[in-house]
């Protein structure tokens, strides 16, 4: 499993190095604007991908969780966003590369920020729920490019640049 944990960490990375090369291009007004997605603009979506990356890290990785408002902003600043996005991509990256089997067959108790409840879930599945909820996301965002006429090119994992060599 680790080697498709590993794959989705490399997916991850490209798409976002994608997707943020794309918003680069936009203004700030732009990305702040609200389209009527779930989280409204462009910028609120990525910054709450995000928000998700840092809180499983975090609950998965550190075993510890700060808390936080899931629909208060992380990062107000692009630059700031962007920056700590490749950071926690490259964090994602190493943390798949320690997993071990061992880890991946453990269950991992935890209190959801979104309803307050403990659940117990195999830790394998957490892991797959980290990159199921950036997907979910993204896809949200191609919508919002749409909307703005950008071009997003494939989002399939075909066409990651690893197969494409």
């Amino acid at each position: 499993m680790e080697n498709d944990f590993l794959m989705l960490s490399n997916y991850n990375k490209w798409q976002n190095q994608k997707f943020y090369a794309l918003c680069d291009e936009l203004d700030d007004v732009t990305r702040k604007k609200d389209m009527g997605a779930f989280f409204g603009s462009i910028h609120r979506t990525l910054d709450h991908i995000l928000y998700g990356d840092i809180a499983w890290l975090e609950r998965l990785r550190d075993q510890s969780f700060t808390p936080r408002d899931i629909n208060q902003m992380m990062y107000e600043n692009w630059e700031e966003l962007k920056s700590n996005r490749f950071r926690v991509d490259q964090e994602i990256e190493d943390w798949v590369l320690s997993l071990t089997d061992e880890q991946l067959k453990q269950v991992h108790t935890y209190t959801s920020n979104v309803d307050n409840k403990e659940r117990s879930v195999p830790y394998w599945a957490l892991v797959h729920h980290i990159f199921h909820h950036q997907t979910h996301h993204r896809g949200q965002m191609t919508t919002l490019l749409s909307q703005l006429g950008i071009d997003f090119g494939s989002t399939d994992i075909p066409f990651m640049p690893m197969f494409s060599e």
